[in-house]
C-alpha cells in the first residue's frame, strides 16, 4: 500500500464515538448517540480531526469554557498509512500532551464507511489512567 491511500482521500463525517474500557470490557458512548465531527485525510499527507458532543452551549463563563474544552477532542498532522495502520505524526492539538507525538490508529475501510480504533491508552476524555480505546465510525462525505 502508499504512503497515503488514496481510498482513504477526502472528508469523513463522524456516526459514532465509543469508548471501550480495557479492564471492564464496558463500552458507553461518552457524548451521546449523536456526536458532531470529521476527518480530514488530504492527498498532501495531511490530517485534522475535529470530534465535539452534540449537547454543547456557547462558552460565556470560565466553567462553560471549561466544560466544552472536555467535550472536544482535534489535532492535525501528517499522516502514512502502514498496513492496516494509520499513523500521524501530531503537529497541533487540543491536549498539549499530543503535540510532537505519534497517534496510532487502526482502520477498516467499507465502501462509504471508515472504522477507526485507537491503540489502548490512558483515557483523554476521562480523568485518572484507565486505560481505554475509541472506536469511532465515519461516513464519506
Amino acid at each position: 500500500m502508499s504512503e497515503h491511500d488514496n481510498k482513504l482521500h477526502g472528508s469523513w463525517r463522524l456516526v459514532s464515538l465509543v469508548t471501550e474500557h480495557q479492564d471492564s470490557k464496558e463500552r458507553t458512548q461518552p457524548w451521546g448517540a449523536d456526536p458532531n465531527g470529521y476527518l480530514i485525510l488530504g492527498s498532501d499527507g495531511r490530517m485534522m480531526a475535529l470530534i465535539t458532543a452534540k449537547a454543547r452551549e456557547p462558552g460565556n463563563t470560565n466553567e462553560i469554557l471549561a466544560a466544552l474544552l472536555r467535550t472536544m477532542m482535534a489535532y492535525t498532522g501528517r499522516y502514512r498509512i502502514d498496513g492496516d495502520r494509520l499513523i500521524t505524526k501530531v503537529d497541533s492539538s487540543w491536549n498539549e500532551a499530543w503535540s510532537g507525538s505519534e497517534q496510532e490508529r487502526f482502520y477498516k475501510l467499507d465502501g462509504d464507511t471508515l472504522e477507526i480504533t485507537t491503540a489502548w491508552m490512558p483515557n483523554p476524555l476521562e480523568s485518572g489512567k484507565s486505560m481505554a480505546r475509541g472506536i469511532l465510525s465515519f461516513r464519506r462525505e
